[in-house]
């Protein structure tokens, strides 16, 4: 049986960001979901992804973007429907860490001081007190400098924000201690530190891919990313049946 795809955006975007990478897995004969991340906190975003993936009957690669791999990471805790784990120049987290460990345990990145923090209203209860952005003016060339100037001009105003509480929220075990993982490293990322994403890759034991792109590398690069995608797919299902053709 074929897997079901599913895919977790991550921080300052939203689900089109996988658009390319859909259609070429759609094209290779492979089911896909790209759910909204809440980007609320850890516990909440991985509550809710882990309900996506509790009402696929069929066996799912979850793949995690950026923030998204530490919300995959812990979503797939338990989840026995989960075949494998890809991380696409992504945060995963061991047990009991949070994103800013890993961020403030290597070199600083050129987003370090382009980002703004809005105080949000005290009158929406149990929401966060605080939201994260990418300053407008800094987001085309630190989060997307590879992609065309009109599409990552749009990103930067169209950007969703990350809950400030959500970069603290502290990680439970990790599903990637017991399944297979794939880890794609953007080697031009100015974001997350390549240094760390190989580091956590080494981590986990996952099979790495290195690609030439920035933090939007799903975007910039889809091809290099749908190709791990179902190399994963492959292997963590055995499906082999001509389902997953080459691009």
């Amino acid at each position: 049986m074929a897997p079901t795809v599913v895919l977790v955006h991550g921080a300052f975007t939203d689900a089109s960001s996988w658009a390319g990478v859909t259609s070429l897995l759609l094209a290779a004969g492979l089911a896909v979901r790209a759910p909204a991340n809440p980007l609320r906190g850890l516990a909440q975003d991985a509550a809710y992804i882990k309900s996506v993936v509790r009402d696929i009957d069929d066996p799912v690669v979850l793949v995690g973007h950026g923030y998204g791999g530490a919300v995959t990471t812990q979503a797939a805790t338990d989840a026995d429907n989960v075949v494998a784990l890809c991380y696409v120049a992504a945060l995963g987290l061991d047990a009991g860490e949070c994103v800013l460990d890993i961020t403030n345990r290597f070199a600083p990145m050129p987003v370090t001081d382009a980002t703004h923090t809005a105080i949000l209203p005290a009158q929406l209860p149990g929401g966060p007190e605080s939201e994260l952005y990418i300053r407008k003016e800094r987001f085309p060339q630190v989060y997307a400098a590879d992609l065309p100037p009109r599409v990552k001009n749009v990103m930067s105003v169209a950007q969703r924000p990350i809950a400030c509480s959500a970069l603290t929220g502290r990680s439970g075990p990790p599903a990637w201690a017991s399944k297979p993982s794939w880890y794609a490293i953007a080697t031009a990322d100015r974001m997350l530190n390549p240094t760390a994403q190989h580091f956590m890759a080494q981590r986990m034991a996952a099979t790495e891919y290195f690609v030439d792109g920035s933090h939007a590398v799903v975007l910039s690069q889809p091809g290099a990313v749908a190709a791990m995608i179902r190399d994963a797919a492959e292997q963590g299902t055995g499906h082999s049946d001509g389902l997953l053709q080459t691009f």
